[in-house]
């Protein structure tokens, strides 16, 4: 069965859809205590982590849109995802309308910038794809890296949602001219 997902490719990583190969290594990213300190906040189960990785395929199918598996160059290994998507949120202020942007990787690769790298690649598809939408994503106030990623790109602090009955900073990307 061939993926929905467009591959994209970066100087040092590429952008693809999943294979079931591919779970041990999302698992094992999504179990590490580094990964959940501001996502999860908890322990990531196995069966969850299937539910993650099958959805963030399926959305692609269903929609057109969706995440990535960002995969190293050189040593072909499976190092975080990266995308946009309509998670459809019961947040307020709603996102109703506006692209949502993630990405998480794994712990071993932080610090070198491939999420920079994953994030600007994601972001040039989805600037032809959403033509003039304001972009979105959400990003734990502590999270200096992610918030540094995203400044890189754009993104500002924009406002504080209401999601899940905790208080959730916003940040915007206001379409390119």
């Amino acid at each position: 069965m061939t993926s929905p997902t467009p591959t994209l490719e970066t100087e040092r990583l590429i952008l693809r859809g999943r294979t079931i190969a591919d779970f041990p290594a999302y698992a094992a990213i999504w179990a590490a205590p580094e990964t959940q300190r501001y996502t999860t906040r908890a322990p990531v189960p196995t069966e969850e982590a299937w539910m993650k990785f099958m959805r963030m395929e399926g959305l692609w199918s269903l929609t057109g849109c969706g995440w990535w598996l960002v995969v190293e160059k050189t040593s072909g290994a499976v190092i975080g995802e990266v995308g946009v998507a309509d998670f459809k949120r019961q947040i307020v202020p709603s996102l109703d309308g506006m692209p949502e942007f993630g990405w998480m990787l794994a712990p071993a690769s932080h610090g070198r910038c491939y999420a920079k790298e994953a994030v600007g690649a994601a972001l040039r598809w989805s600037e032809r794809k959403f033509r003039d939408a304001t972009f979105c994503c959400l990003i734990d106030d502590e999270n200096t890296p992610s918030i540094r990623v995203a400044e890189a790109h754009g993104f500002h602090r924009a406002a504080i949602g209401r999601y899940k009955g905790t208080d959730v900073p916003i940040y915007l990307r206001t379409p390119r001219n």
